[in-house]
């Protein structure tokens, strides 16, 4: 994520809906409060402080979203990294077995 994008709560609510992961681990991922993430979320378009923008930046993408930013007049939003076919494709190869080494997509 780009350092100068800034989130709201109404983006890290899309994001954790895209992704289809929990407030709890979005929150452990994140390093901040559950009830934090709650306020956060229910702020709607506030903007987020920069330290929990950015630990929520990348906890998003962690688990696979992408924060678009503000640019030629339209708003901010947030869109899947990968396809679902792709998600399918990463999950049957890492379901395989063999050896396990650490992931190398950035």
């Amino acid at each position: 994520m780009n350092s100068m994008v800034r989130l709201t709560g109404r983006l890290v609510a899309a994001g954790r809906a895209l992704t289809g992961i929990s407030e709890g681990e979005l929150a452990t991922s994140a390093q901040i409060p559950l009830e934090t993430l709650r306020l956060l979320e229910s702020s709607g378009a506030a903007w987020i402080g920069n330290d929990e923008s950015r630990s929520l930046g990348q906890a998003l993408q962690t688990f696979g979203a992408v924060i678009i930013p503000e640019s030629d007049g339209m708003g901010a939003g947030v869109r899947l990294k990968f396809t679902r076919q792709d998600t399918r494709q990463i999950g049957r190869l890492e379901s395989e077995g063999g050896v396990v080494r650490s992931d190398d997509v950035p």
